[in-house]
């Protein structure tokens, strides 16, 4: 599923925010028999390049559970460093030195072999919230916000974020659809500066 871009700042008790992750979108199939496969975007076989979070996603228990998410290169205060996971994923692997990456985890299509992607977000949130809860590593189940417009000011503007996604909680989960229930909302001049510094 993706977002539907140009959104702005809005305030609405329908909708949450997500802090927007500068990284490499990730799908995830794990549990049951101790594998985890993860796939990119465009669908090539990821497991190999990011070994720590394959690993990390083998102890769940159960499954099988496919999980959507982004991997990055998190900083200090949990800022994506698009350079970083770039230079780390040119290599298609792990090496000695490189940086570590963080599973952004942020919806869940399958639990335990059933699909629940018809289930409203607020319900699929809060299913993901119970089975990786208990997981200890490099992982960060992406908090809901409130859909403030004050807020995109103070986090996104104040912390220098790429910006928000804004979903509707009641929405289902459309594979391969750009929907208006997603809206990317980004920081002004975002893009301009990313395109700069590549």
């Amino acid at each position: 599923m993706l977002a539907t871009g140009g959104g702005k700042p809005f305030t609405s008790t329908d909708w949450i925010y997500e802090v927007k992750y500068d990284g490499y979108r990730c799908m995830a199939r794990a549990g049951g028999h101790q594998t985890c496969e993860l796939r990119t975007k465009s669908g090539a076989n990821s497991t190999a390049w990011f070994p720590e979070v394959a690993e990390l996603l083998k102890q769940l228990p159960g499954g099988p559970h496919v999980i959507d998410g982004e991997v990055c290169v998190l900083d200090d205060i949990g800022r994506s460093n698009f350079e970083a996971l770039q230079a780390r994923a040119r290599r298609r692997r792990w090496y000695p030195g490189c940086a570590a990456v963080t599973l952004c985890a942020f919806d869940l299509l399958f639990l335990g072999g059933t699909n629940v992607m018809e289930r409203p977000l607020a319900q699929r949130k809060a299913m993901l919230q119970r089975l990786l809860g208990p997981l200890q590593g490099r992982l960060v189940i992406v908090r809901e916000l409130p859909a403030r417009a004050e807020l995109f000011d103070a986090a996104v503007l104040g912390a220098k974020l790429e910006g928000f996604v804004a979903k509707r909680l009641a929405s289902a989960y459309a594979p391969g659809v750009r929907s208006p229930d997603w809206l990317k909302i980004k920081r002004p001049g975002w893009q301009e500066a990313r395109t700069w510094r590549k």
